[in-house]
């Protein structure tokens, strides 16, 4: 059965929240956000692991699903949905040794290399990006824009996140581009309240319309 993810992906980047995670993450799922991210890049093990218990407990009983960035470990310890991992981190099929079958694992791509990569591993989902220019991350992955959505969208049946500078303005031309959930970061954890700027992205995404595959 393929994968069908919501179609807003937050990520809630410690770096950039500007409360408790826990207090945001609850704003969000009382928004009406069912896909959540909890990435933290400079957290002891230990640190991670709390926060990432604390957030899980909020969020899957809610029926949110929820990643941990990295850590298949700390996923799995904490009763995440599944983890998400980048080009350096450990692999797809190590992470799903760690996560098992039922859990859940998503993959960063920044080129078609890896992405054609990603297609011959048992990921669950293949981010691309940086769609646009970000801010979220010191040393960014060259900008790959919305045409590389539209190359690599025949590719696969596998749900396609688009992550990287994604804006309220700018979503559903990355929906209309081949995407099947953006992942926002900046433009909803800086908001004033991100809550209410997640629900405007959930009003705006209800009506997009993605790229219809054969």
């Amino acid at each position: 059965m393929r994968l069908v993810l919501p179609r807003l992906y937050v990520i809630l980047d410690a770096a950039l929240l500007t409360t408790a995670s826990k207090e945001c993450a609850e704003s969000l799922a009382d928004a009406g956000v069912r896909l959540l991210q909890y990435r933290d890049k400079t957290a002891s093990s230990r640190k991670l692991f709390e926060v990432s218990c604390a957030l899980s407990d909020i969020l899957v009983r809610r029926g949110v699903t929820f990643f941990v960035n990295d850590r298949a470990d700390v996923a799995t310890l904490a009763g995440a949905s599944g983890v998400h991992v980048g080009q350096e981190d450990i692999g797809v099929e190590q992470a799903r040794r760690v996560v098992g079958r039922d859990g859940l694992v998503g993959i960063s791509t920044h080129n078609r290399k890896q992405f054609e990569e990603a297609l011959n591993t048992s990921a669950d989902y293949i981010a691309v990006g940086p769609v646009f220019a970000t801010s979220s991350k010191a040393n960014p992955d060259a900008v790959v824009g919305t045409e590389f959505l539209r190359q690599v969208r025949p590719l696969t049946a596998k749900p396609i996140v688009a992550i990287g500078g994604i804006t309220l303005e700018r979503a559903s031309e990355v929906m209309e581009a081949g995407a099947d959930s953006v992942a926002v970061i900046s433009d909803i954890l800086r908001a004033k309240k991100p809550g209410v700027r997640a629900q405007e992205y959930l009003k705006l995404l209800g009506t997009a319309n993605p790229v219809e595959q054969d």
